[in-house]
């Protein structure tokens, strides 16, 4: 009797998630349902840390009441931590293969844009001189119409078989540097300096930080200032709440501590929380001050290009006020993103020179 019981529920549970499959196909892959499932979760978790305290404290009602401008500044911060976790989320890292296919797709418009303008001008110069011709020996032209052959200073026996990605990620490296050792083995492209593969994408991302799980996406190039304005509202909401809750406890302090058991135990974990949030958004402004990512802090031994740098020297630091504007300002209206190139001999000797007095006040750290 068990045994069939559990068949049957086995069997109902198949059916019901065949279904699901065919009416929603996204949650056929286990890692979208994974992360859909994180996503709720997260809300879940918002909504119950918010909407119990709404429903215990009776002061805080009466406050609304009196001062809705106080709630309502609550409830903004509160949908605005929400809208930007899933903005961030569905924001792009940076996909080298998207950056790959758009930088290829415009040299291949410009190349057919050169050839057509190179055609007419050739076109307009034959007629030029069927027209001469015509006028000089006062005969018709020949009606003998042969192809245009356009050759335009040798491009087309230089180029060979390099693409234009190819060209522009070469650049960026040291001359001699080979493309075997750059091209990454799962996804077969080649990458620029600071780009990674993530084994949870199964794909290359530009200015590779980390992924993060209760995203369900990578952080990268593409999304890490998204990013870091969620972990800052997310902090505050956090931080906010806290004060909430001690106020809540600090009112009924007379009555026995298990009545408000459940109160207590939320708080603790939302302390927890805001711990760990805080020390996120500190180093991830770290990072953005001196111009790294997680995973070049982490894995700076590992990484070809950072092996023979001393460990207190950031080749791509620019400086304080320069990193801040890169990060916060650098993507334009196109929707490109930024490829950097390695430093020079030279360019890393400087930014291995200790501050003086006479950097500091002329602002060489920004």
């Amino acid at each position: 009797m068990g045994v069939s019981c559990g068949s049957y529920l086995r069997d109902t549970w198949s059916r019901a998630a065949d279904r699901c499959s065919r009416l929603f196909p996204c949650f056929s892959d286990p890692a979208r349902r994974s992360a859909f499932s994180l996503k709720v979760a997260l809300v879940v978790l918002h909504i119950v840390f918010a909407g119990v305290l709404f429903l215990f404290d009776r002061d805080l009602i009466e406050k609304t009441k009196h001062e809705p401008w106080y709630t309502a500044m609550y409830a903004l911060l509160f949908v605005a931590t929400l809208v930007q976790y899933f903005v961030t989320a569905g924001t792009s890292p940076g996909y080298v293969l998207d950056v790959q296919k758009a930088i290829d797709e415009r040299d291949a418009a410009a190349r057919r844009t050169l050839l057509a303008s190179d055609i007419q001008k050739a076109v307009d110069d034959r007629d030029a001189a069927a027209r001469k011709t015509l006028s000089a020996s006062k005969q018709p032209a020949s009606s003998k119409n042969g192809d245009v052959v356009i050759t335009v200073d040798g491009r087309n026996n230089r180029r060979g078989n390099a693409t234009a990605w190819t060209k522009l990620v070469m650049s960026l490296f040291p001359q001699g540097s080979s493309t075997t050792s750059l091209t990454c083995p799962y996804c077969n492209i080649l990458q620029p300096p600071r780009a990674k593969h993530c084994h949870d994408c199964n794909k290359c991302i530009l200015q590779f930080d980390h992924h993060c799980v209760w995203l369900g996406t990578c952080i990268g190039q593409g999304n890490h200032c998204r990013f870091w304005w969620y972990i800052c509202e997310e902090t505050a909401l956090s931080l906010w709440t806290c004060i909430l809750y001690i106020g809540y406890l600090k009112s009924n302090i007379l009555k026995a501590w298990w009545a408000d058991i459940i109160l207590i135990m939320l708080l603790a974990a939302l302390s927890i929380s805001l711990i760990f949030l805080m020390l996120l958004l500190l180093f991830h402004s770290y990072l953005i001050m001196t111009n790294q990512t997680t995973y070049e802090l982490v894995r700076r031994r590992r990484i070809v290009y950072l092996r023979g740098i001393p460990e207190r020297v950031y080749p791509f630091n620019e400086g304080v006020c320069r990193n801040l504007y890169l990060f916060c300002c650098a993507r334009s209206s196109s929707s490109m993103y930024r490829l950097e190139r390695l430093p020079t001999p030279q360019e890393l000797e400087e930014k291995s020179r200790p501050y003086t007095c006479y950097d500091v006040l002329s602002c060489r750290c920004c």
